[in-house]
């Protein structure tokens, strides 16, 4: 579970980070990644999980999976980001922990990309 203070609750911040974020895309899974100024405060990140997945449950146990893996990567993200990602249709069948990582690690390195042509 992540702390309280890194998770992503407010509808302007999801849509700044699908909106205007560096976007990377897995089978399964899109990752955003909207890097802000405010390096003060800690990453934040939050989840987006379709209907189209299935039913509560397996949208929950879903969800559980990602935020289980997002706790493993979460000291990856940039101080003050905000890190999104979206389960497609057939996510909850999807192996979370490799392609979560996989988004994550995809997502940063893009980042980081960008940064150093700046």
């Amino acid at each position: 579970m992540l702390a309280k203070t890194a998770r992503l609750t407010e509808s302007g911040d999801f849509a700044r980070a699908t909106k205007s974020g560096i976007r990377f895309t897995s089978a399964n899974f899109v990752g955003y990644l909207y890097i802000t100024s405010d390096v003060s405060q800690p990453a934040r990140a939050g989840l987006i999980i379709s209907k189209a997945v299935g039913g509560s449950v397996a949208r929950h146990r879903l969800a559980r999976k990602i935020r289980h893996c997002l706790r493993d990567h979460y000291s990856q993200l940039p101080q003050g980001s905000l890190f999104v990602v979206r389960g497609l249709n057939n996510a909850a069948t999807a192996d979370c922990a490799s392609e979560i990582n996989e988004v994550i690690t995809n997502v940063v390195k893009k980042a980081n990309e960008r940064a150093i042509k700046k």
